[in-house]
């Protein structure tokens, strides 16, 4: 039988290295950096949001993408958003295609559609002002699925919003994150 002082080394010992092990850099939020990810100070700079051209027959899309944009770029904290025409970088875009394809169809009939999934493509061109330098010029997406109720275009213009937020997360990403 081991005695009261072995048995405390021991577990001491065992703490000891299970603290060694969560407090390492490798380990859990060891990583983790506070601020911007791309190393530029936050605030520094500034971002002008121009409205997208919408090349589509949809309706209602340009709106919401500005918007969704403006919003997410405020809550990433990266640029200051610019109101003005005086944004150190500035971003444009244009939509190319909105598409929506059936992804379930009513149990009881195969024809139905029930749920759609919305997909919509942008080209977004980012430049600096000063120097007319072109710092992002990609394709981007945002996709989200709706429920046909009973009208497919209130359906639509409902998840428009959410559409226009999954795709302003992706381009935030992109001008965030990019690598100029």
């Amino acid at each position: 039988m081991r005695t009261f002082p072995a048995r405390f080394a021991q577990w001491s010992l065992v703490w000891c290295l299970a603290l060694l092990i969560l407090v390492s850099p490798g380990a859990g939020c060891g990583g983790y950096k506070l601020g911007p990810t791309s190393g530029v100070a936050a605030g520094s700079r500034s971002i002008q949001v121009n409205f997208f051209q919408n090349k589509t027959l949809e309706p209602r899309l340009v709106e919401s993408i500005n918007n969704a944009l403006r919003k997410n770029l405020q809550q990433e904290g990266t640029y200051r958003l610019a109101t003005d025409s005086d944004g150190d970088i500035v971003v444009n875009g244009v939509i190319t295609d909105f598409k929506r394809s059936a992804v379930g169809f009513q149990p009881a009939d195969i024809l139905t559609v029930r749920d759609y999934l919305i997909f919509l493509t942008v080209h977004v061109r980012a430049t600096e002002r000063l120097t007319g330098k072109v710092v992002l010029d990609r394709e981007s997406y945002g996709r989200t699925t709706i429920r046909v109720g009973a009208d497919l275009a209130s359906a639509e213009r409902e998840a428009v919003p959410m559409l226009a937020d999954d795709l302003a997360k992706r381009v935030t990403s992109m001008l965030v994150d990019g690598a100029w």
